[in-house]
């Protein structure tokens, strides 16, 4: 078996009838389905814990790779699902079960009048505990990630016993994005702000000019995100500002229902989206143009502007089995990365599914954030399944290609997305990185919340 095989493993169209439990995607086998344990309470999980003496890993939605979910022969994977709902809240902060799903909360917070000061990441489908465990992100100068607006953090610790941690404990910045490696996470409390409006613009415009107009976007509007087309050059952009006071009378007197501006029919990126379309069908070797891959790409065709709250203009995300790369570089070095990735497309010229994602955030105060004590640009790449379970090979190159460059510009993963671990002097690039092992070893002696993927990234 190969390297690259390893880091993007071939997907299974359909799981096989062997009683073993698969990520999202099927392309990594979890555990056995007698070796998942869905406690209905934190009382549950401490009995869980204090009965069983081998490791135990967590699972929440099974969006991210296998690899630091997978359990060996005698040890549990733990389903927090059935910890959902609010627990408490007050004027200025939220109490959540570990296991509530994000789209859930958030329409829970809209009720409320209110919402996180983060910008949401894509996807909502996430587990609360999940996202913030792998340090998930939106964009905007402003904030960092959802770890970040955590107050309080409760645990179920390796023997059984309760712990809560708080914003301004020394261990609290290790707890904010813990991979799962800590303790097990029942709840969670968070700050909350007043609820907002706003409105996204959006463009296509070259990308002759984007290592400044990337820093421009993000300085000046409080959401921007970028898609960048590289065969042609182009990218499609969404900056997003609060909205004006008459168009927030407007929301509310429609309902709150998404307000569509005037579309000027733009139409600059057609035979961009159409190349990328012809890519996708030659590679994916799906039939018809209704799948969902496709629909991730035909929609860069509309540019109507759209007023309406961050949940309903950035929670947009088609989950579609992929193998998603996403490397966050420190700010000040983006131009120059730019360029220089500029250089090897222009050397290379592969085909891509979709374009390269840009967006950036402010820093973060969790100790394995990939973007902890620094601003930060997350570059994220994507390379869709064939409807046979294969993948492009063309398009794997350049993944690891572009990781390559990105990891020696001192970029850091996205822990819950694929990465080739080799890249990486993790001491180097997190310099509280043996604080964390430290903690981990206080906090779990045994080891017991670890597997073999988990003791080899830290040990």
């Amino acid at each position: 078996m190969n390297h690259d095989s390893l880091l993007y493993p071939l997907r299974h169209s359909d799981n096989p009838d062997d009683g073993s439990l698969w990520n999202w995607a099927k392309n990594a086998r979890l555990a056995q389905h007698f070796q998942v344990k869905t406690p209905q309470s934190e009382a549950e999980v401490q009995q869980l814990l204090r009965q069983h003496s081998g490791s135990v890993r967590l699972v929440g939605s099974r969006l991210s790779p296998g690899r630091m979910l997978n359990v060996a022969e005698d040890d549990l994977l733990l389903d927090l699902s059935a910890l959902q709902g609010i627990l408490h809240h007050d004027a200025q902060s939220i109490t959540v079960a570990a296991g509530t799903r994000l789209e859930d909360l958030f329409d829970h917070l809209t009720r409320m009048d209110r919402m996180f000061g983060c910008s949401p990441g894509v996807i909502a489908v996430q587990t609360l505990a999940g996202a913030i465990a792998t340090g998930t992100h939106g964009q905007g100068m402003q904030q960092s990630s959802l770890a970040d607006e955590a107050l309080a953090i409760r645990m179920v610790l390796a023997d059984g016993s309760i712990r809560e941690f708080h914003r301004g404990d020394p261990e609290f910045a290790a707890v904010q994005v813990s991979l799962g490696t800590l303790g097990v996470v029942t709840a969670i409390t968070l700050r909350t702000v007043p609820f907002r409006i706003f409105t996204c613009e959006k463009h296509a415009v070259p990308a002759a000019t984007l290592e400044q107009d990337l820093l421009r976007w993000n300085q000046t509007y409080e959401f921007s995100k970028a898609w960048w087309f590289v065969d042609d050059d182009v990218l499609h952009v969404w900056n997003i500002n609060p909205a004006s006071a008459s168009l927030r009378e407007q929301y509310y007197a429609q309902g709150r229902a998404v307000i569509e501006h005037a579309d000027e029919g733009d139409s600059r990126l057609n035979r961009t989206i159409d190349q990328t379309l012809a890519h996708m069908h030659r590679d994916t070797q799906v039939e018809g143009k209704g799948g969902k891959q496709f629909r991730t790409v035909t929609r860069f065709r509309d540019f109507t502007d759209v007023t309406g709250d961050v949940y309903q203009l950035l929670c947009r995300g088609i989950a579609v089995p992929q193998i998603n790369v996403e490397i966050g570089v420190p700010l000040d070095r983006t131009p120059a990365i730019i360029r220089k990735i500029k250089r090897w497309y222009a050397e290379n010229r592969p085909h891509m599914h979709y374009p390269i994602i840009l967006r950036c955030t402010g820093p973060s105060a969790a100790w394995l954030s990939p973007a902890s004590d620094r601003a930060t640009c997350f570059f994220g790449f994507v390379v869709y399944y064939a409807d046979d379970g294969s993948l492009s090979q063309e398009g794997l190159h350049f993944l690891t290609e572009v990781e390559k460059l990105l990891a020696a510009e001192g970029g850091r993963p996205h822990w819950g997305k694929y990465y080739d671990p080799t890249r990486y002097q993790w001491r180097e690039v997190y310099p509280h990185w043996d604080d964390f092992r430290a903690l981990r070893a206080s906090l779990d002696p045994t080891r017991r919340f670890s597997n073999q993927y988990v003791n080899t990234l830290f040990d």
